[in-house]
């Protein structure tokens, strides 16, 4: 078994600054990670209170949503207490305070996923409207003949937006070429390119396998055709290293509530020269520089994108979130999330008629598996009148699921705060689900 690093390690970073473009950004005093060095048993679980209560409760559906730390729920509450006034609008104290604090958001984010600008940095709802709003954006400049390459490992949020255009635009879908364990095959994809793709839509980490995409070599690929490429990194924002530039991807997308932010927030990333050119999918409010009755003139980035009135409360829980990820040791957590994975893939194959989607190498955090002659919602269930918290279902991944020839599968997925014991506690409750009903 791996050993478990974080276990005995002190993981909390003593300084607070991000590192950006020629110059570093400091995290406002409103915004303070937890003080001193803790490890991530004593330390990193005792921020989250949902895991501190009387009855043990095992969490292991952090794909889905990752847990709220004691920081972040503060900062949404501090906001809506003390100052609950809208953004780029008011002129009294409260609501310069309120923008403020929505600004120094967008920077931490940017610097975050290394955006140059600030500019590039689009507040959303989530990852789907993200995905949405650049797909109906993109969707001005495709025409008929053209071609959008997307695959069957992704989520429904990165295949029914382009889907949809692609039927308004009388274009068509490309098949990603996979492998038997659901992998993206790009050298493959490299041999039979297909002229016609001018867009190529793709996770970064499957919610169902884990499998991680190779994004840089995918992108390098892309822009060698003159393609565009979107990246959905809702699974990936959490567990990987991510560098836009670096990546070279045009847009990148991604929610707060994936890592251990509020519900109801997301980020579109895009390369500010593409977002110049897009026109807005979305009018109202804020989005715009002048209005006359038969029509309007557009605000710059990154307003132009955002109509309305945005998530206020929940860029600045997630700027509070970014704030808690960065003082943990990076490299240790990913050391962490690794040896859980191992050791949930070997105490898994303890258990008969255990069958595991996909591989353990090269993968995210999370296990999909079935169980023979048990329904995973059954044995979903079956966990949870045993505080035992795990996903069911077909995970908004049908046509993998029909990839693989199963209508739903079972996944147990890890955070931060996960352990061994936790995952103990589930190969336990399988050889009591295989008992009960079998």
């Amino acid at each position: 078994m791996a050993h478990n690093i974080l276990a005995e390690s002190e993981i909390i970073q003593s300084e607070n600054a991000f590192e950006g473009e020629g110059h570093t950004v400091h995290v406002s005093n409103e915004i303070k990670p937890p003080l001193g060095k803790i490890s991530i048993m004593s330390g990193v679980r005792s921020q989250f209170s949902l895991l501190n209560q009387a009855k043990k409760y095992v969490y292991l559906d952090s794909a889905s949503t990752a847990l709220k730390p004691k920081l972040v729920l503060d900062a949404i509450a501090e906001y809506d207490t003390t100052i609950a006034a809208n953004v780029h609008r008011g002129l009294y104290a409260k609501a310069a305070q309120a923008t403020h604090l929505y600004e120094n958001a967008r920077r931490i984010v940017a610097d975050f996923i290394g955006a140059k600008k600030t500019t590039e940095i689009i507040f959303t709802r989530g990852t789907t409207e993200s995905i949405n709003i650049i797909a109906r954006s993109l969707g001005t400049v495709l025409s008929e003949g053209m071609s959008i390459l997307t695959s069957e490992l992704e989520h429904h949020s990165n295949l029914i937006p382009w889907q949809m255009i692609a039927h308004e635009k009388k274009c068509r879908l490309v098949k990603f070429p996979l492998y038997s364990d659901g992998s993206l095959d790009l050298d493959t994809l490299e041999k039979t390119w297909d002229d016609s793709i001018e867009i190529v839509a793709v996770t970064q980490m499957s919610n169902v396998t884990g499998h991680i995409v190779d994004i840089a070599q995918l992108a390098a690929l892309a822009h060698k055709h003159k393609a565009m490429i979107v990246v959905d990194a809702a699974q990936s924002i959490a567990h990987l290293s991510i560098n836009v530039a670096q990546l070279d991807c045009d847009f990148l997308a991604f929610s707060a509530h994936k890592i251990y932010g509020p519900t109801g927030c997301g980020v579109l990333y895009g390369k500010e020269a593409l977002l110049k050119e897009l026109p807005p999918v979305l009018g109202g409010g804020n989005m715009i520089s002048s209005v006359w009755f038969e029509y309007a003139t557009y605000a710059e980035l990154p307003h132009k994108f955002e109509a309305g009135t945005p998530p206020i409360a929940g860029a600045i829980g997630l700027a509070a979130a970014l704030t808690f990820f960065k003082s943990i040791d990076f490299r240790l957590l990913q050391n962490h999330e690794q040896s859980l994975v191992d050791y949930a893939f070997d105490s898994l194959q303890l258990v008969p008629g255990i069958k595991i989607f996909g591989s353990h190498r090269n993968t995210g955090p999370l296990i999909s598996f079935s169980l023979d002659g048990v329904h995973p919602h059954d044995c979903a269930q079956f966990l949870d009148s045993r505080n035992i918290a795990i996903r069911a279902g077909h995970h908004c991944a049908q046509p993998l699921m029909r990839f693989f020839g199963v209508e739903a599968l079972s996944r147990m997925s890890f955070g931060m705060y996960t352990t061994k014991d936790d995952i103990d506690c589930v190969v336990s409750g399988l050889h009591d689900v295989r008992r009960f009903f079998l």
